[in-house]
């Protein structure tokens, strides 16, 4: 059985004749005819009782009327499900965003997805980076977004903008009034980092062990929000990529650029290189491509 027949058989009989169904499908009557015949020869008897002046069915007939019906309502539904989803005007798509980019860059992306397209759900995890990587490889989501991954075959990064870190002082240390600080400078105060296994603290401590060793940590935190206000109340000193500098001000810290060595990585979205993204996925791929406008790296007063 095919659809094309069982749309012959169901609007046969409703009709109880060949040729006003033949007028309502658009076809000549001995197309229906052959049509019709095509499908009984499938199943193996007949369907449709035929005379001169009238057209009924069989009991076999009778039988197949309700569930082809029934199917041809679940294919239509199919169809306009997913013409829907290839229209966006339906659809879900998942992502992971590491904290810092979730909670500073994302929302403005998101907003600018949702005016466009009101009827595609959007389910956002706020992973570490590492687990970004891996909700991604196995396929939990579509796109994740972090810092660009290790040379990989399996995965596609596309660069949204190069991040560098800043420091991230208390709002009255001498080093806020400060146009940059070295690390030396930061180092020499009670150091407050993310804990591991957070790509941000791993990647700060590749950095700085050839000039200043072993980074000394003097509280650890597994929030971005928390290390603010540890900041802002005057318990030590931190760094944090320049995406987190409205955050961190919002939280009564101040960030200055920081120097000597410079610390950057860029940042993008990450997919599986040979996956082929959903309509939905390649739309809020598109708009986190053309809307994502991180803060300039400037001392924030």
């Amino acid at each position: 059985m095919n659809v094309k027949q069982l749309r012959a058989f169901v609007t046969v009989a409703k009709y109880q004749s060949f040729a006003q169904a033949g007028e309502h499908l658009h076809v000549s009557q001995p197309a229906l005819s052959l049509t019709i015949k095509a499908l009984e020869d499938n199943l193996g008897g007949a369907l449709l009782t035929r005379t001169t002046r009238s057209v009924s069915l069989t009991p076999e007939g009778e039988v197949l009327l309700p569930l082809a019906r029934r199917l041809l309502a679940d294919w239509d539904d199919t169809e306009e499900l997913l013409r829907q989803r290839f229209t966006l005007q339906l659809g879900r798509v998942s992502v992971a965003a590491m904290p810092a980019f979730a909670g500073n860059l994302l929302p403005q992306s998101l907003k600018v997805f949702r005016q466009r397209y009101p009827k595609v759900n959007v389910t956002v995890h706020d992973v570490i980076n590492e687990q970004v990587l891996e909700l991604v490889r196995h396929r939990r989501v579509e796109l994740g977004i972090g810092f660009e991954p290790d040379s990989s075959e399996a995965l596609r990064f596309h660069p949204l903008y190069l991040d560098r870190f800043v420091a991230v002082v208390p709002a009255d240390s001498p080093l806020a009034r400060l146009p940059q600080v070295r690390w030396q400078q930061l180092l020499a105060e009670d150091f407050i980092a993310l804990q591991r296994p957070s790509a941000v603290r791993l990647l700060l401590e590749q950095h700085l062990a050839a000039g200043h060793g072993k980074l000394a940590v003097a509280f650890e935190s597994h929030q971005l929000a928390t290390i603010g206000r540890m900041v802002a109340s005057g318990l030590g000193v931190s760094a944090v990529p320049a995406l987190c500098i409205e955050q961190m001000q919002q939280l009564g810290a101040r960030c200055v650029q920081l120097v000597e060595p410079t610390v950057e990585r860029r940042i993008g979205v990450i997919a599986l290189s040979d996956h082929k993204l959903s309509k939905a996925a390649e739309a809020l791929l598109d708009v986190l491509l053309a809307h994502t406008h991180p803060q300039e790296v400037t001392c924030v007063m």
